[in-house]
Formats: structure tokens, C-alpha cells, sequence
């Protein structure tokens, strides 16, 4: 096996998100797994963080007590922004707000966002021919509002992360591009998401190889080659193709993506942060808990620790 070296390990935290025991937009995908032990199981598979999901404690004291007893910590928040629809531009400064003083609370450091204004994804529609494009207008407010959260998250010593996403304006590399192009570097981040470039048709490795200085966090999720065809050549929904095992984890010998190559490019670049390990995935299909031993086991052996 090829191993990534150059790491440093107190810069590298290695997190997992929920969506491998329930997921937060399509609340039918559910094996009724509780809070605690979908915490307990990601702390079992050798994780030190995770994001958030609705069956979390909303109180943070009570939240940072249960992570903190099984050593965890919270990678981030998501925000949903809405800057290319109409009337919503306050509405997404005060969400951003919260999310905000919840990471501050939970002292964490990035915020993660994406623009939702007329995506596909959390529709029960045809994906990607209904997927969200903008025109030059909606580019310029998006740009602009990103900007104005990325200094509002600076001011506060945080950062914002932007993640392109299947189903929305930012979905395929051209759109990233363009996103970093109108974008301030100093306050608007890139969030790579692995799985999510490969589903809109373009390499991950490519992609981190023209923005790894902007990658200041990690999705790292694998595609079941044989599920994406599926889902592209009948038009699945978000959620049909989910159910239909588009998303794996790193080291599902199933799964389509190197990372070796990937991570060695964050490595070469001094990448700090979160590697976050995501598969949205029907628990009642998919053990979570194999899962996340498969990918955290697969992290270690590749990266050394």
C-alpha cells in the first residue's frame, strides 16, 4: 500500500460526521440509532471529532460534556446560506451568527456553508438536470455575502469554509473555480469534499491540486462507481441515489477514489485541519460503526497515524 508522508500530527485532527447513523435531510434514512451511541461508536472507531446532527443536545454545556467523556470535539457547524434568492440575505447573516456563537462555545474554529438558494438536492427531483446555475447577478451577490461572513468569521479568530455540493450553483469544478476567482482568500476557505467533485463529473485530486492553498478543511468520501452511473443515467433524486449506495467510506474496496494521492497534496502543502470522514449512507444497509472503523483504520495505515 502507498503511504502519505509530511503530515505533522499535531495539525491533523481526524473527525466524522453523523450521516453514517442518520441523516439530516432525508429523516426516513434512519435506523434509530440515539445520540449517545452514534458519539460512542465514532469515539470506538478511533475518531477525536465529528459534526452535528439534529439528535445532538442543543444546550453546548451539555453537548461539550458528552463529547468531552469520550474524547471528542466538534469539527463544525453547517449554515445554509441563501444569498442568489430573494429577501433571505438577513436571515442568512443571523443563521451565520448562530452558528457562530455555537463553535465559539463548542471552541472550535471553522464554519462550514454552502448556498442552497434553488439547489436540487434536498428535493425529490431529477438531481442534476434540476441543479441550481446561477447567472452573473446571483454569482456577484454570492460572492459578496461570502465575503461579508468570511470577515465576520475572522473578526472572531474562525474561519469559513465554503463546500461545493451536488445539486447547487457551486457543484463541478468550473464552478469552484470561478467561486475562488470572485472570493476573498483571506476570508472565504475551500472546503474539499472528495465524493461530491467526483459525482459532478470532476477529479478530486485535480481540484486539490489547483486549490490547496485554499483547502482549509476536508469531506474525505468515496463513490461507488456503479451506484453514480445508475443515479446519473436514470435521474435519481439526492435521496434515491443515497438509498441507492452512491456514497462509501476511504478503504471500501468498492469505492471508486485514490486518496492517497489527494492527502499527499494537502501534505506537501502544509495542510492543518480537519480530515472529516463522510458517507451519507442507509444505517439499515450500511453498518455504521464497520464503517467507520473501515475508514478510520484505512486513514491510519495510509497515513501513519
Amino acid at each position: 500500500m502507498t503511504h502519505v508522508t509530511g503530515f505533522d500530527r499535531d495539525a491533523i485532527s481526524f473527525g466524522v460526521t453523523p450521516t453514517l447513523w442518520w441523516n439530516d435531510d432525508f429523516l426516513d434514512l434512519d435506523a434509530g440509532i440515539p445520540f449517545g451511541q452514534a458519539v460512542s461508536e465514532m469515539a470506538l472507531a478511533g475518531f477525536e471529532g465529528c459534526s452535528v446532527g439534529h439528535k445532538y443536545p442543543t444546550d453546548t454545556t451539555v453537548l461539550t460534556e458528552e463529547l468531552e467523556r469520550r474524547g471528542l470535539r466538534v469539527s463544525e457547524p453547517w449554515t445554509s446560506t441563501y444569498f442568489t434568492i430573494n429577501a433571505m440575505h438577513d436571515k442568512t447573516v443571523a443563521d451565520f451568527h448562530e452558528s457562530l456563537a455555537f463553535i465559539k462555545a463548542m471552541k472550535g474554529t471553522d464554519l462550514v456553508v454552502a448556498e442552497l438558494g434553488r439547489s436540487s438536492h434536498q428535493r425529490p427531483v431529477a438531481l442534476v438536470p434540476n441543479r441550481d446555475v446561477f447567472d452573473d447577478n446571483q454569482w456577484a451577490a454570492l460572492a459578496s455575502g461570502l465575503n461579508g461572513l468570511g470577515k465576520i468569521a475572522k473578526d472572531e479568530g474562525m474561519r469559513l469554509c465554503y463546500h461545493h455540493h451536488m445539486g447547487t450553483g457551486v457543484q463541478t469544478r468550473a464552478d469552484v473555480d470561478r467561486l475562488m476567482e470572485m472570493t476573498d482568500p483571506d476570508l472565504v476557505h475551500l472546503l474539499l469534499d472528495t465524493g461530491h467533485i467526483y459525482f459532478a463529473g470532476d477529479d478530486p485530486l485535480s481540484l486539490a491540486q489547483a486549490h490547496a492553498d485554499r483547502i482549509s478543511h476536508v469531506h474525505l468520501k468515496n463513490i461507488r462507481r456503479p451506484a453514480m452511473d445508475e443515479a446519473l443515467e436514470r435521474g435519481y433524486s439526492f435521496e434515491e441515489a443515497i438509498k441507492h449506495g452512491v456514497f462509501t467510506v476511504p478503504g471500501d474496496p468498492a469505492g471508486a477514489i485514490d486518496f492517497v494521492p489527494i492527502l499527499q497534496v494537502l501534505a506537501d502543502r502544509g495542510y492543518r485541519g480537519w480530515l472529516v470522514v463522510e458517507a451519507e449512507q442507509d444505517p439499515n444497509k450500511a453498518n455504521p460503526l464497520d464503517h467507520a472503523t473501515t475508514a478510520r483504520r484505512y486513514l491510519r495505515e495510509v497515513i501513519g497515524f
